[in-house]
């Protein structure tokens, strides 16, 4: 078989294709690029994907592992060459709950579908085995190289060695019989153990009928004897009630005393505190509570007035930074305008300036004489003169204009000095700046102490008429509260007198409540006489009579209970006749299941020697061609190869008569082992006619070079049968085969 062309809707492939020759095909391609997607697509074309599997801890089903990332359905095409010829497969997603669901196989040349290709049997019909087979052979990834028993697997070997027959499975074999004996027995349970119950339970009932009807007479005997002990308490407890009773009723009359006494020395104090007008507790607390909240106030009023000091003394200070600028008096705007602009000097000498054009004018005027008398003989003498003139004319005026420009800035920088005591316009200007904030920190300091001032105030106000309100409202009871000492102490007078009466009313209160309790507890007397009578006490106290009696009692219950109880077990054992006789039924049903028991432990003896059988005639050659292929790839430092019956391998070293089991081995060793017992596992399980492709997903990266280098050359050799797809994600597999021709290689990336 031959796969020619891919495209996908799969995963993060969202339409790509993937063209595929003859032979070995080398795909290299980075991480994430898809290249296991590729894979799995691969075997969902073939096989499908089985929508019953859901996610677990630790895995994601295929369904949604490979969900199209665009939210697209899943879908796919692959064009092979077969022995039927060249075939068209279809793939797509009709309904969510059935991804590539929907399957068509039709010829490359003419679009006729195939009808027997169907979505359930495409992959063992094309590739020849089914897709557990398929999966544990040709279709090899990195994270799965070892190999796992399976019963696809086991029933093609055994039709390999034995009748040619696919349709035999140990593993499904021994999991029938391991069912029908577990069903019989397994450690405690199965039918076995419960028929041997069920008959030792029968045998036990008609024993325990014996005993329990011995036990029924000794339990009426006993409750008996124990009523006749329960009359006779009952008759001492009721002389112990008749002498407690009388005892009761003189400790009520005493009490009923003690409550009038309480009661009457209440009402005295109730009446005494209502002639004095003591207030109640309530009012009491209140005022006491309003005095202390005065003095927290008075402490507010005298931090409050610290405060306004403080704040008072800033603004003396604020106004005293102020007056000390040479700008005080002005508001901001106007110091920053006195800053900017230079004044104008009142006073400066402008007589140099003016002399200097006075002596200029007569200068050039000489000059300009003098030059017209010399030239007089040219006749160009006049205009010659008046140029000179102007020109000397012009020089004096600029000099003169520099001194007194210089004259003016002199007296200016005098009257800066003067008023600044510097004429640097920046010192000036940080002078102006700093009046503007000693102003705006004088009118934080007068708003400050303006808001401490009214606070004080408010406080002092507040304490003041707290106070009086506080002392008219207890001279209303007190008239000698003049003051909130003398206040205070009388209001605790009050609360004193308050307590005294509320001690006696609860006096009172319990003294009443004891005579109702006992006036309630106290029994009518039992008998005749008054409670003046003083009969004899009781020999017991009632505590021991009463415990007695109760004992007596409980253990009546019991023997009653117990007797009533074995009555009805010996109801629900039934007739001992019917029990017998099943109990004959069950030995007879436990003899059958104990033989078939032992039927079943010789079949599956048999079954156990036949699958040792067959291990040993298909170990030793698939052992034989793996350490044939696992010599290649590790350039001969292994010689030999053991499978035991879980297929799990171990290597021999050559030069060495000790077998290394494979987790002992380094981890590319591991992975070149289990490779060659894959590649050996195809050559004697996959169909020789129109071979399946080996597809192999980065099953080398654990190689070194030298042992890539061996099993690329071992790949190439292989793909003269049979199409190899080599997905990799290095470059040293497609730089090996650089410049060969035998070779396809591709390097994919995003865009494939």
């Amino acid at each position: 078989m031959l796969i020619q062309r891919m495209a996908a809707t799969f995963g993060k492939l969202q339409g790509q294709t993937l063209e595929l020759k003859k032979g070995l095909n080398i795909l290299a391609a980075p991480n994430e690029t898809g290249k296991s997607t590729w894979c799995a697509f691969l075997l969902s074309m073939f096989y499908g994907i089985n929508s019953r599997e859901r996610d677990k801890a630790g895995f994601i089903a295929d369904k949604n592992r490979y969900a199209p990332w665009s939210g697209s359905a899943m879908s796919g095409r692959l064009d092979c060459e077969t022995a039927l010829g060249n075939l068209t497969l279809l793939r797509a997603t009709r309904r969510q709950a059935s991804p590539m669901g929907e399957f068509q196989a039709v010829f490359a040349g003419t679009g006729d579908s195939i009808p027997e290709l169907t979505g359930q049997n495409c992959g063992e019909a094309l590739l020849g085995v089914s897709r557990e087979v398929f999966e544990r052979s040709a279709f090899i990834r990195q994270s799965g190289l070892s190999i796992s028993q399976d019963a696809g697997l086991e029933r093609r070997i055994a039709a390999l060695i034995t009748s040619g027959e696919e349709d035999t499975s140990y593993s499904e074999a021994a999991d029938t019989l391991k069912k029908q004996l577990n069903r019989r027995r397994h450690n405690k349970t199965g039918q076995i153990p419960t028929l041997e119950t069920e008959l030792r339970e029968a045998g036990q009932q008609l024993s325990q009928m014996e005993y329990l009807e011995q036990q029924l007479a000794e339990a009426r005997a006993k409750a008996e004897a124990l009523t006749v002990q329960k009359e006779a308490l009952s008759d001492e407890l009721e002389q112990v009630d008749y002498w407690e009773s009388l005892r009761q009723r003189r400790a009520l009359a005493e009490a009923e005393s003690e409550a009038k006494r309480a009661e009457e020395q209440a009402n005295e104090l109730r009446r005494r505190m209502e002639a004095d007008h003591i207030p109640e507790n309530e009012t009491i607390g209140r005022l006491r509570g309003a005095i202390v909240n005065l003095e927290t106030v008075r402490k507010s009023v005298a931090k409050a007035r610290t405060e306004r000091d403080g704040a008072a003394e800033a603004l003396l200070r604020a106004e005293a930074a102020v007056s000390e600028s040479p700008f005080a008096g002005q508001t901001a705007e106007q110091a920053r305008r006195s800053a900017a602009e230079p004044p104008e000097p009142a006073n400066w000498n402008k007589l140099p300036s003016l002399l200097m054009s006075i002596a200029g004018f007569i200068a050039a005027a000489f000059v300009g004489y003098f030059l017209d008398q010399v030239l007089a003989v040219h006749s160009w003498h006049l205009a010659a003169s008046i140029a000179v003139f102007l020109v000397l004319d012009f020089a004096v005026v600029l000099v003169a204009d520099r001194l007194r420009c210089r004259a003016k800035h002199a007296a200016q920088d005098s009257t800066l000095q003067k008023r600044f005591g510097t004429s640097d316009q920046t010192e000036i200007a940080a002078l102006a700046d700093t009046y503007i904030k000693r102003c705006e920190a004088r009118d934080v300091a007068q708003a400050e102490a303006d808001k401490r001032s009214a606070t004080a105030e408010a406080l002092y106000a507040s304490l003041s008429s707290n106070e009086q309100g506080i002392l008219l409202e207890i001279r209303r009871f007190a008239p000698a509260a003049f003051d909130v000492s003398t206040a205070d102490s009388l209001l605790r007078q009050c609360a004193v007198r308050r307590r005294e009466l509320a001690d006696a009313e609860g006096r009172a209160v319990k003294a009443r409540m004891r005579c109702d309790l006992l006036s309630q507890q106290a029994p009518k007397i039992v008998g005749t006489g008054d409670v003046d009578d003083t009969p004899e006490p009781p020999q017991r106290p009632r505590e021991a009579v009463t415990a007695e009696l109760e004992t007596v009692r409980a253990s009546l219950a019991a023997a009653r209970s117990s007797a009533d109880r074995l009555e009805g077990q010996l109801r629900a054992l039934g007739d001992p006749v019917v029990l017998r006789s099943s109990a004959q039924l069950t030995a007879e049903q436990l003899q059958t299941l104990a033989k078939e028991y032992d039927s079943l432990c010789l079949a599956m003896e048999a079954l156990n020697r036949a699958n040792a059988s067959i291990q040993a005639r298909f170990s030793p050659a698939l052992g034989r061609r793996t350490a044939e292929i696992f010599k290649e790839l590790s350039a001969g430092r292994y010689s030999g190869v053991v499978l035991d019956r879980t297929l799990h391998l171990s290597a021999e070293p050559v030069g060495d008569t000790i077998y290394r089991d494979s987790a002992l081995l380094s981890a590319g060793a591991a992975d070149q082992l289990y490779l060659a017992a894959r590649l050996a596992i195809c050559e004697l399980v996959l169909p020789l006619e129109d071979p399946a492709p080996i597809i192999l997903d980065d099953a080398l990266a654990n190689f070194d070079d030298a042992r890539c280098a061996a099993a690329l050359q071992w790949l190439k050799k292989e793909a003269e049968r049979r199409q190899i797809l080599l997905f990799t994600c290095h470059s040293r597999e497609a730089d090996f085969f650089a410049g060969d021709e035998e070779v396809f290689v591709q390097r994919l990336t995003e865009a494939v």
